[in-house]
């Protein structure tokens, strides 16, 4: 059984392709069923595993097949069932047999493969496709196997390592500097001010941390109202920001404006009305949304694109440092996951050697009590009981032995004492 990881992701292909290559939840039971077709054309001993996982950034199948070449099976597999042409796509293809591919899941598992180093939404994906092929009767020993440690590895990662402890993008950085301020985000109520690509992003992590509420206040009502419906929010108008700007404890602002949008005047209004409960502001818009002049209120923590790209800087550093600790813990848990399929290569023929023993322990019984039934010495039947054993265990090594030539009969000559030194 030889195990594989085949496909491409952010690295090796663009999005044109990937996209190409890309599989809905509904799919991959399909897919799955379909690999394992696919390998059962070149074997007749079936039995073969298979699991894929796509996300935006990656399309790839694990499998364990008995397949003569399964590696190019895979590739030849992944470019048929999307009706691609093999030629055109195996250059961006990443074929990795054996160690390598059980080094790649763990890699996936960690985060350490992503565009974003150390992200973490990868492992909760990889968990879905691993369901999914089990559902779809994918997994079998070695895969089950390959993914159990997969998530262990990458919690072991995590916890032990700096991977991903630190922001490295501008929407989680925010988060992070509000939760230097406030304890508990179930208490604050929080604004955007926007609705564009960023605003969007930044309060999809917000919402992820579940704030009291979420406000939308864009120029455009409509605009606003369908980010504010994604987000279980309410929208306002820009217009009304003036009267409500006090209600909120959290302010995050990135529009197209080129003129300030809020002036110190304003946020000192707030602030007391607020009794000097603190607000944290995060300007991300340039030309700036919120005059710099804020900074120096009382009870007033304003953040700029530069503050926060500061952190970003910082976090990404962190977790290249943490890389190598990450790397060497998967290389320790690659060669224990190596050890156990060896462990497995070798279950037939110790099946096979105890079958084989069991046959002659039992021929030898059957003539031991032969011999007692016909009223011969016990004594003298269990030294025939103990050379007949003996003998026929003797009798497939000697023989091997006998046939051997030259560097072969030399292992076989230096092997066969080990395998027969007992206890004394």
């Amino acid at each position: 059984m030889q195990l594989l990881a085949v496909g491409l992701n952010h690295t090796t292909a663009p999005v044109s392709l990937r996209e190409q290559l890309a599989l809905g939840p509904e799919q991959l039971g399909d897919a799955v069923h379909s690999a394992r077709q696919w390998f059962g054309r070149f074997t007749d001993k079936g039995g073969d595993e298979a699991a894929l996982l796509s996300t935006c950034n990656r399309t790839e199948m694990y499998a364990a097949s008995t397949a003569p070449n399964p590696l190019d099976a895979s590739g030849h597999f992944l470019a048929h069932y999307h009706a691609l042409n093999y030629a055109e796509l195996r250059p961006h293809l990443y074929l990795l047999p054996q160690d390598d591919a059980v080094r790649h899941a763990f890699r996936v598992a960690s985060g350490l493969d992503s565009m974003v180093l150390g992200e973490a939404q990868i492992l909760g994906q990889m968990k879905d496709a691993v369901r999914a092929a089990d559902e779809a009767g994918g997994l079998g020993t070695y895969l089950h196997q390959l993914f159990q440690r997969s998530f262990a590895v990458a919690k072991e990662v995590r916890s032990t390592t700096e991977i991903g402890a630190h922001s490295v993008s501008m929407a989680a950085a925010a988060v992070r500097l509000s939760q230097r301020i406030f304890d508990r985000m179930a208490d604050q109520n929080v604004l955007f001010i926007g609705a564009g690509e960023m605003i969007e992003l930044c309060a999809t992590h917000f919402a992820a941390q579940n704030p009291k509420s979420i406000t939308i206040a864009n120029r455009t009502m409509e605009r606003g109202e369908a980010l504010a419906d994604k987000l279980n929010g309410r929208a306002i108008r820009l217009a009304d920001l003036p009267e409500q700007l006090a209600q909120f404890d959290i302010v995050i602002s990135s529009t197209a404006s080129t003129l300030p949008l809020i002036g110190k005047g304003l946020v000192e209004r707030a602030i007391k009305a607020r009794r000097r409960r603190p607000i944290f502001m995060v300007d991300l818009a340039v030309p700036r949304d919120i005059e710099p002049e804020v900074a120096s209120l009382d009870d007033v923590f304003l953040y700029t694109v530069d503050d926060l790209a500061q952190v970003v800087r910082t976090g990404i550093e962190s977790r290249q440092a943490a890389v190598a600790q990450a790397e060497a813990i998967i290389e320790t848990r690659v060669q224990s996951f190596m050890h156990w399929v060896g462990d497995r290569a070798v279950v037939p023929v110790i099946q096979e050697m105890h079958e084989s023993s069991e046959a002659l322990r039992l021929a030898e019984l059957d003539r031991a009590r032969r011999m007692l039934a016909k009223g011969d010495d016990p004594e003298a039947v269990l030294e025939a009981l103990s050379r007949g054993l003996a003998a026929k265990f003797l009798h497939g090594p000697q023989q091997a032995l006998h046939r051997a030539q030259g560097d072969e009969r030399a292992r076989l000559a230096s092997l066969l004492p080990q395998l027969f030194r007992g206890r004394r």
